[in-house]
């Protein structure tokens, strides 16, 4: 069996730290392993897309240079009261600088959104992780997102839930996140274009949705597609009026709506929809 590139670096540190007694390579190395786990650029399994579908394939080792950034960045999701650690762990691991264009990469762990084009724009890490986090998701869940913009978002729920189903109504943004999550060998998703207000009937019902622009109300249809007991999460609202709020479907049919805080998002693109 070829060893994996974690194994190779291992050995790679062993021997160093013979030659040099281990006072300062073996401990660059063992330094370096630790860096590239917690980015992703290198996984304990080393699992390909039919082995593990929540694994991340490498990237190359230059992106290190985001490692305190993606540090500073979990530590202040946490300062603002996010504290599921399943959650700060995935947003420590997913390389947003991968999702946004060169332009604004260096901004990438700043917390704040970010321009993608055709309007839209990456969400605020601090939201994604707080939606993420809303959902409750548990391993074989199965995912409805609407916008898939970048794909960040996208690639965030892929590392939580069993199989993500991702509808993005801009073709050009949704290439673009294909791409990317396909780079990053992201297996358990599902993309499509189309009408994110008409949801995925085919597919439902789903443990969970999440969109990811404002409506002024929630899709019926989307409520529809939601499973008795399931969550959704979405921003809804007209330009400065938005409010991200939580509705857990009953077992009757009706829904428990909750509100949980003001935020600002870009609105959910028109369908053009008759129904």
């Amino acid at each position: 069996m070829r060893p994996s590139a974690i194994d190779f670096i291992r050995q790679f540190a062993a021997r160093f730290a013979v030659r040099d007694n281990g006072e300062n390579q073996g401990k660059f190395f063992q330094n370096l392993i630790r860096s590239m786990t917690l980015l992703g650029l290198v996984s304990a399994n080393s699992a390909g897309c039919g082995q593990d579908a929540n694994s991340v394939k490498p990237v190359e080792v230059g992106k290190l240079r985001f490692e305190q950034q993606q540090i500073d960045l979990v530590n202040g999701i946490r300062e603002k009261g996010v504290h599921d650690e399943k959650v700060l762990k995935v947003i420590a691991s997913v390389p947003r600088h991968a999702f946004v264009s060169d332009e604004f990469r260096q901004s990438s762990y700043d917390d704040n959104p970010l321009p993608i084009g055709d309007g839209q724009t990456i969400s605020q890490p601090y939201i994604v992780a707080y939606m993420t986090e809303a959902l409750d998701l548990e391993p074989q869940d199965r995912v409805l997102e609407i916008g898939t913009g970048s794909g960040y978002q996208t690639c965030v729920l892929a590392r939580l839930a069993g199989q993500v189903y991702s509808i993005e109504i801009i073709d050009e943004l949704a290439k673009r996140a294909k791409k990317v999550l396909t780079d990053l060998g992201v297996c358990n998703i599902h993309l499509r274009t189309g009408d994110g207000y008409k949801g995925w009937p085919e597919e439902a019902p789903f443990d969970a949705i999440i969109v990811t622009a404002a409506p002024p109300a929630i899709p019926e249809k989307l409520i529809e597609q939601l499973k008795v007991g399931g969550r959704l999460v979405a921003p809804v609202g007209k330009d400065e009026m938005q409010w991200l709020v939580c509705l857990t479907k009953q077992a009757n049919g009706e829904v428990k709506r909750e509100t949980l805080l003001p935020v600002r998002f870009v609105p959910m693109v028109p369908s053009g929809r008759s129904d």
